[in-house]
């Protein structure tokens, strides 16, 4: 890997190549950057990190530098990268976005400044920001109005997610004293960690992925289709450009920033502006020493000339501004050694390599153990037992294994390798196998034990089936006994075997019973997601509750009929017909109800969902005696969707107080208007 001076970084290009080996090169590393590219701005699922992907395009800089016949137009140099997101209006931006270029030490920061004032050699400043690790957001007001939010996208064009950007509560609707008929403010949005943290636990809760870090969540939530569910996981965002009617309206960035405050828009409180270079460098090293104590992720500092006048005059490359640059701190990153390596076992089988290392002080806490994620990393990162590795904790995620210290390795430092057998299954050898297409190990049996303890446990969730005392302790008992080997053995337990457990008494067992018993009318929805299907988290549980009505009528639904529920795609669908394809989970779900586990919709909800089944509603206004979230809860549990912005699709348009602009589209379109009483009276069965 390079050093942070970058003073490598041309070395590839002044190695004597051929014209021949120059564009076989060239191509190599533009398939390489194109394929991070996917990665990052598509997948949200970024596998090197940001100092490795500069060096990438650095390397590819100097090659066509020193061979510029070579370059071309679709080069990653001569664009700024990334595409529009699938499933919103693509808009063209007015003004492009463009990205920024990158240093990693003070020699290669000062270097950017002789060039900046070389080109403009009269008096100028600099302002200094936080870099947020967020996505970029473009905000349109006209006539003070917020109109339109736009992402970056490829700098030229980008989605339109404004209902997702209306939820950023930080962010004003309207202007008092906008500056022109057209105004737009640009700026990063990005999920606190504090929310970040939230939101993974409910995740987990739910059954659903958990957010590898809070870039992710917050890309993914703006690619939310449902404005709803992304109010609920409370973005926020700094503003930090202003364009009206298309120019920059000060004389300097700080009065933008200034205006921008008093206008209120969120601006990073840390801005400061510095009269020279120094004091930037200064700013640059107590921002570092400081980013463990904010609650959002900050990777740099972004660098701007002040001056509007001067950064007209440096004007920009294709691909990013001369007059501002970031400054990216070191990755939250320690080195320690390898002692082993443990394989665990998760609720559906897969098998998770944790490693297991000496204690490393790692931003902020103190770390043991870290992911390794898959079969696959390891074998990318080529990591060995005994090995000196490099452990990465960034926004406040689980720590992981991101590389491997090669020159501290021994000779004979043996190769992970995966279990053959299931750990979680100690007393029988069951094979794991690999299912094509995936990159994890699973357990295939049913009844392996640490399967069943999870599955069990999450059976018995809050958010599942609710059965209060069945915890890790008494799961571990029951399993052990051999007194449960599936979800349906819960409702055949009597009070007398589980007051003779160890630790258990009369009073405990009875309590545990009761729960058991009240669990039986939990209803549908909660079964469906308490039953652990893949991917069947509770948002999709309840949906196909409201399509199907019942477990059987799901269990003997085609891929087609399940692809045809909305949010239902065909991965989930091909998951859910495999798992009631299996005899076993048959057989269980017939004892559940067997045992009186209610598996079906009530007969007069049954009649609501047929009755509001695929009927959309959009709220608006305040409602006399029902929250938002409390009529959302009533529309859904009828079998209707609410969403956010009204359509020639939308059916209902729910009315309270002050509705605003909702109301006069629904009018135009000849929609069917409700107040509160009429929505009631809708829901009544």
């Amino acid at each position: 890997m390079l050093n942070r001076s970058g003073s490598d970084t041309a070395s590839l290009a002044r190695q004597p190549l051929t014209r021949d080996d120059a564009r076989r090169a060239i191509e190599q590393l533009r398939a390489e950057i194109a394929r991070h590219d996917e990665l990052y701005y598509q997948q949200h699922a970024p596998v090197i990190s940001d100092y490795d992907y500069d060096q990438l395009v650095k390397q590819l800089q100097a090659l066509e530098a020193a061979f510029p016949e070579f370059i071309t137009l679709d080069s990653p140099t001569q664009r700024v990268g990334g595409r529009p997101s699938e499933g919103f209006p693509s808009v063209q931006h007015r003004i492009r976005m463009m990205s920024l270029d990158n240093v990693y030490s003070p020699e290669e920061l000062r270097e950017w400044e002789t060039r900046c004032r070389r080109v403009y050699d009269q008096a100028f400043d600099y302002v200094a920001e936080l870099k947020i690790d967020g996505l970029s957001l473009s905000l349109h007001y006209t006539d003070g109005l917020l109109t339109e939010a736009v992402t970056r996208g490829d700098g030229t064009t980008g989605d339109l997610v404004t209902e997702n950007a209306r939820t950023i509560r930080q962010l004003p609707l309207r202007l008092a004293q906008p500056l022109a008929a057209d105004l737009e403010v640009r700026g990063e949005v990005y999920l606190p960690l504090s929310s970040f943290r939230r939101l993974n636990a409910e995740l987990e809760v739910e059954g659903e992925k958990p957010f590898a870090n809070p870039r992710n969540a917050a890309a993914g939530t703006m690619k939310l289709l449902d404005a709803r569910i992304a109010a609920g996981r409370r973005l926020a965002m700094f503003c930090y450009e202003l364009f009206a009617d298309g120019v920059k309206p000060f004389e300097t960035h700080w009065e933008t920033l200034d205006w921008l405050r008093q206008a209120g828009f969120p601006v990073n409180p840390y801005a400061r502006q510095c009269a020279n270079l120094d004091a930037v460098l200064a700013y640059c090293t107590e921002m570092e020493s400081q980013r463990e104590a904010r609650d959002y992720d900050t990777d740099g500092v972004v660098v701007k000339v002040n001056q509007i006048r001067a950064q007209d005059e440096l004007g920009a490359t294709a691909k990013a501004p001369r007059w501002a640059v970031a400054y990216k701190f070191a990755p939250m990153q320690a080195q320690t050694r390898l002692r082993g390596v443990t394989w665990q076992v998760g609720r559906l089988g897969t098998l998770t390599p944790v490693a297991e290392l000496e204690p490393v002080f790692v931003a902020g806490t103190t770390v043991a153990r870290a992911s390794l994620h898959n079969e696959d990393q390891i074998r990318r990162l080529d990591v060995r037992l005994g090995d000196r590795v490099i452990v990465e904790k960034s926004g406040d995620i689980i720590p992981q294994v991101v590389g491997v210290v090669a020159a501290d390795r021994t000779a004979d430092a043996p190769p992970i390798k995966a279990p053959v057998f299931c750990p979680g299954c100690p007393e029988r050898q069951v094979r794991l196998v690999r299912p094509e297409g995936e990159v994890a190990w699973r357990c295939p049996e049913t009844n392996c034990p640490t399967k069943l303890r999870q599955s069990l446990q999450h059976f018995a969730a809050r958010t599942a089936m609710d059965i209060e005392g069945l915890g890790e302790v008494l799961v571990e008992k029951l399993v052990r006994d051999g007194l449960v080997t599936d979800v349906a053995d819960l409702y055949a337990l009597t009070a007398e075997q589980v007051a003779a457990l160890e630790r258990l008494g009369d009073k405990s067992a009875a309590n545990l019973m009761a729960q058991i018993e009240r669990s039986k009318t939990a209803g549908l929805e909660r079964l469906i997601f308490a039953l652990g299907i893949p991917d069947v988290g509770r948002r999709k549980a309840q949906l196909l509750a409201q399509h199907f009505g019942s477990v059987e009528a799901l269990a003997q639904a085609s891929e087609a009929e399940l692809v045809a529920v909305r949010d239902i795609g065909p991965a989930t669908a091909q998951g859910i017909r495999q798992w009631f394809a299996d005899e076993r989970h048959r057989q269980m779900v017939a004892r559940l109800a067997a045992a009186g586990v209610v598996t079906h919709l009530d007969a007069a909800r049954s009649d609501a969902v047929a009755q509001l089944a695929g009927k959309q509603f959009v709220l608006t206004g305040t409602l006399p005696t029902l929250t938002r979230d409390e009529a959302t809860a009533r529309i859904e549990a009828a079998g209707g969707r609410v969403t956010s912005a009204v359509s020639k699709k939308t059916d209902y348009v729910v009315v309270g107080d002050n509705p605003g602009s909702k109301l006069d589209k629904a009018k135009a379109l000849g929609i069917a208007i409700l107040d509160e009483s009429g929505l009631l009276e809708l829901l009544s069965p």
